[in-house]
């Protein structure tokens, strides 16, 4: 075999392999918030979650992962039971979802922590840190926050600044300030 020019192995004929596109399921739910956009992989996991408005940021996400292609999804999913269970009262409802983001070893480890956090509490972002860790890296987990793909199901609304102030939230203040309520949890402004 030969080095193809990006240094990965070719097969011997010396043509690159070029991997097919990934059809991955897109759905609209409707939320008393605003439309989120679900994406699920043909394992029925979620990828991503993001409101609708925010199509374009979800795409570049997900294409960082590799070649795709979103299909509408044919038929009612776990997802959208869920979210909606959740959106009507059931807290836990998103809980048992799966999910698969895709992101760094040390993104991943946030946004399972994150995962721990129950509705109905917050936590700061050197909390998160300690908790994964790395005491000192508050900032790289506000980083990796703000990087979350699934928001809502990996809950980063439930983070708060230190000194109990809501801080960023890539669906805007005013949605996580709503989540925080709907939950039950301390909501800086209360």
């Amino acid at each position: 075999m030969r080095p193809c020019s990006s240094g990965l192995r070719s097969p011997s004929d010396g043509v690159p392999v070029v991997r097919p596109p990934e059809v991955l399921a897109i759905e609209r739910i409707a939320t008393p918030i605003g439309a989120l956009l679900a994406v699920t992989d043909e394992a029925a996991a979620l990828r991503a979650l993001d409101f609708e408005e925010f199509k374009h940021r979800l795409k570049v996400r997900l294409e960082r992962a590799g070649p795709m292609r979103l299909a509408p999804r044919a038929g009612a999913s776990a997802q959208r039971a869920a979210l909606e269970a959740y959106f009507a009262g059931e807290l836990g409802a998103i809980d048992g979802l799966r999910v698969a983001p895709s992101g760094t070893p040390f993104q991943k480890r946030v946004w399972c922590a994150l995962r721990g956090i129950e509705a109905g509490s917050v936590t700061s972002y050197g909390v998160l840190a300690r908790r994964i860790g790395h005491p000192t890296a508050v900032r790289a987990v506000g980083a990796a926050n703000g990087a979350n793909p699934i928001g809502v199901v990996i809950p980063c609304h439930r983070v708060i600044g230190a000194n109990g102030s809501l801080t960023g939230y890539g669906g805007g203040l005013a949605r996580k300030r709503w989540l925080l309520r709907h939950e039950g949890a301390p909501a800086a402004g209360d």
